[in-house]
């Protein structure tokens, strides 16, 4: 039974991705960019690679209310991709670190709070 519902819970549990490219020309742009970072940082999303952070969420409805978040937290300037997929999506992506491969980390188990 418990193999069921985790076998579900790939389905409806989300990966949230943001990619982005910010200009660095100058401070302004700088600050303004290494902002954005700290606040997807402060909202639990970790790097993935410089300019690709990932969260997981347990829900669809989490996943909105991160990319909400992030939403608000735009800079004025830069290319911002967010994207959202299911676990089961996630955990079919290969991963390298030059010519090996290497096991993707698997998400904390997190306590929700009703």
């Amino acid at each position: 039974m418990k193999d069921r519902f985790s076998r579900l819970n790939q389905y409806r549990s989300m990966w949230v991705l943001v990619f982005f490219d910010l200009p660095t020309e100058t401070r302004k742009e700088r600050k303004a960019a290494t902002r954005f970072r700290k606040n997807l940082l402060d909202d639990g999303f970790g790097m993935f690679q410089f300019s690709i952070y990932t969260r997981f969420c347990p829900s669809r409805e989490n996943a909105e209310v991160h990319i909400k978040r992030t939403q608000r937290a735009l800079p004025k300037k830069g290319k911002i991709c967010i994207m959202q997929i299911t676990d089961k999506q996630f955990g079919m992506m290969q991963l390298y670190h030059g010519q090996e491969e290497t096991v993707a980390e698997q998400p904390v188990q997190q306590l929700e709070l009703f």
